[in-house]
C-alpha cells in the first residue's frame, strides 16, 4: 500500500468534515465503491499540490526519480498524452522543426499542430515475416538528422506498441552530437531496467526527456503516468510551464496514489515478481513452440522484442487478426489488446497469475490444432490443396520501399496548416489523390494511417478498406457498408 494511499485512508477516518470540493462529499452515493469516494479529495491541508508540490508529491516524484535514474520526475493524471504534449512543447520553440518516427502516437501529431511545428518523419522498416513496424534504428536517426541542420528535437518510440526495441543510447549518442534532446514515448516500458530479463530504460541510455504510462505496464490506474526529464537541454521551467497547461488544475488523488502504490510494489517485490513473470512468459513461449500454423514474435534473444507483448500472426492461416481476437473472446473468454489485419496482441504483465498463461496457452494450441488438421484435410483431397494464404497481409497493401507508412515527409500540405483548413466529406471510393482532412487511424493503438494534409495515395485506400472490411475500428471514417465516407480538404 503506497504511502498516499495510507494518508488519504487516514485523513478519512479523522471525522473531518468536507467543507470542500469534490460535491460527493466523501460520501457514497451512488454504486460508486465508499472506498474511492473516502479517498477523493481536493488539494488540503498537508496533502500539497501537484502543479507546485513542496511536500508528500514533492517526496514521491523525487523517489520516482530515483527509481528510475532520472534527474527529475512529474507524476502525469492525464496519461502518456499530457507527457508527449509538454515534452515536445518544451523541447521545441514555437514553429521549430521536429524529427519524429511516422509510428509516434497521434498525441505527438497533436503537440506538433498546436506548437505549429514542421515534422520530418523516420519511417520504420515492417518487420521480416510480420505485418508490424519495428523499431526506429540509429542509421535512420543520422540519416534524418543529415538531411536538415534546423531540426529542434528528436522523438521516438521505444518499445513500440507491439514491444520492439530500439537502440536508445547509440541514437542518444548520434542526437546530442548536434546538441538537441532526444524524446522517447516509451509509454509501453514503465517496467524497463527493473529486471536481467527486461532492457534497460531510456533514461539509463541517455535521453533527455521519457514518458512512461504506468498503468500499460505496471500495476497503476488507467490514466496514470511519468515524465521524466535528464540532463540541461530542456528548460525545466519551461517544462512545468506545459505540465501546468496540458494537465487538469484538480488532479485526482485517487490516480496520484495508484501511481505512489506501483512504484512501491516495484521497490519492495520487483524483483521477485519481475522473475517469476518472465519464467511464465518463457514457458508459456516454450509450451506454444507446438503450434504449426499460427506464429508469435519470441521475446528471446536479441533482446529486441520486448517480454509481455504477444504478438499471434495469424499469415500462415486463413483467419485474420480480428478472426482470431474474436474466436478468443467469444469461445474462451480471453479479451485480447487489439486486432490488426494478420494479427491480434496479447498484453502480460507481473499482475498475471498462472491461469492467465495457462489459459492462452491452451486456447491458442487447441486452435492451432484445429487449422492444422482443418489443412490436413485439404492436402487428402487434391483438387482443394492449396496453401494457407497471408489473409491481409499489410506487405501487400503498402506503397513501395521498406515502409508500410506513406513516406510524404509532412504532407501535401503541413499538418498545422491543414487542420485548420476548409474540408467537405465524399466517398471513401473517390478519395484516391485528394488530402486527408482528418487523422485516419486504427485505435488502439491510435497510430495515423494518414495525417491531415496526406495524400490518400492508392496504397492507403486499399489499406483503409482492407481494414474496414475485416471489422476494425477505424477512426475517421463515416458510415457503413459501401456508405463510407471520408473528410478531405476542400481544395
Amino acid at each position: 500500500m503506497g504511502q498516499l494511499y495510507r494518508k488519504l485512508e487516514e485523513y478519512g477516518k479523522n471525522g473531518n468534515y468536507p467543507y470542500h470540493m469534490p460535491g460527493h462529499k466523501r460520501r457514497q452515493m451512488g454504486d460508486l465503491p465508499g472506498e474511492i469516494v473516502k479517498i477523493d479529495i481536493t488539494e488540503i491541508g498537508d496533502f500539497d499540490n501537484l502543479h507546485d508540490p513542496r511536500g508528500i508529491l514533492k517526496t514521491l516524484q523525487e523517489r520516482a526519480a530515483v527509481l528510475y535514474g532520472a534527474e527529475e520526475s512529474f507524476y502525469l493524471v492525464n496519461g502518456s498524452t499530457g507527457g508527449i504534449l509538454s515534452a515536445v512543447s518544451a523541447a521545441v520553440p514555437q514553429g521549430g522543426h521536429i524529427l519524429m518516427a511516422r509510428n509516434c502516437h497521434k498525441s505527438a501529431y497533436h503537440a506538433a499542430y498546436l506548437r505549429n511545428l514542421k515534422i520530418s518523419y523516420l519511417y520504420p522498416s515492417l518487420l521480416p515475416g510480420y505485418d508490424i513496424y519495428d523499431a526506429v534504428t540509429p542509421r535512420q536517426v543520422e540519416e534524418g538528422l543529415e538531411r536538415d541542420s534546423q531540426i529542434s528535437a528528436v522523438l521516438l518510440v521505444s518499445p513500440t506498441y507491439e514491444g520492439r526495441i530500439a537502440d536508445v543510447k547509440t541514437i542518444a549518442e548520434i542526437v546530442h552530437k548536434r546538441g538537441i534532446p532526444l524524446i522517447v514515448d516509451e509509454a509501453h516500458g514503465a517496467h524497463l531496467g527493473f529486471s536481467e530479463y527486461f532492457a534497460p530504460n531510456s533514461c539509463s541510455c541517455g535521453a533527455d526527456l521519457v514518458i512512461h504510462s504506468v498503468h500499460k505496464t505496471l500495476p497503476a490506474l488507467t490514466q496514470s503516468a511519468l515524465l521524466h526529464v535528464n540532463g540541461s537541454r530542456i528548460d525545466r521551467d519551461k517544462l512545468r510551464r506545459f505540465l501546468h497547461i496540458y494537465q487538469s488544475s484538480s488532479p485526482s488523488y485517487v490516480l496520484l496514489a495508484g501511481i505512489d502504490d506501483a512504484l512501491e510494489i516495484v521497490e519492495r517485490k520487483g524483483r521477485e515478481l519481475f522473475s517469476e513473470f518472465a519464467r511464465q512468459y518463457f514457458q508459456m513461449e516454450e509450451r506454444l513452440s507446438q503450434c504449426r500454423c499460427l506464429q508469435w514474435i519470441s521475446a528471446k534473444g536479441d533482446g529486441r522484442q520486448d517480454i509481455g507483448k504477444l504478438v499471434i500472426s495469424t499469415r500462415k492461416t486463413e483467419l485474420s487478426g480480428q478472426d482470431l481476437y474474436d474466436i478468443l473472446i467469444q469461445k474462451y473468454n480471453l479479451q485480447l489488446e487489439m486486432a490488426e489485419g494478420s494479427y491480434c496482441l496479447a498484453m502480460f504483465t507481473a499482475a498475471d497469475p498462472a491461469e492467465a498463461y495457462e489459459r492462452m496457452t491452451a486456447a491458442l494450441l487447441e486452435i492451432d490444432s484445429q487449422l492444422a488438421a482443418a489443412y490436413e484435410q485439404k492436402e487428402k483431397r487434391p483438387e482443394e490443396t492449396r496453401p494457407p494464404e497471408e489473409h491481409g497481409s499489410l506487405a501487400e497493401h503498402r506503397p513501395p520501399g521498406e515502409s508500410g507508412l506513406p513516406e510524404n515527409s509532412g504532407g501535401v500540405i503541413p499538418l498545422t496548416r491543414a487542420w485548420d483548413m476548409k474540408a467537405k466529406l465524399i466517398p471513401l471510393e473517390a478519395s484516391r489523390g485528394k488530402a486527408a482532412a482528418e487523422f485516419i487511424n486504427l485505435f488502439p493503438p491510435g497510430i495515423p494511417i494518414l495525417v491531415p494534409g496526406e495524400q490518400i495515395s492508392e496504397e492507403a485506400y486499399r489499406r483503409i478498406r482492407l481494414c474496414l472490411e475485416q471489422g476494425l475500428t477505424v477512426q475517421g471514417i463515416v458510415g457503413r457498408g459501401k456508405s463510407y465516407q471520408i473528410k478531405v480538404l476542400d481544395i
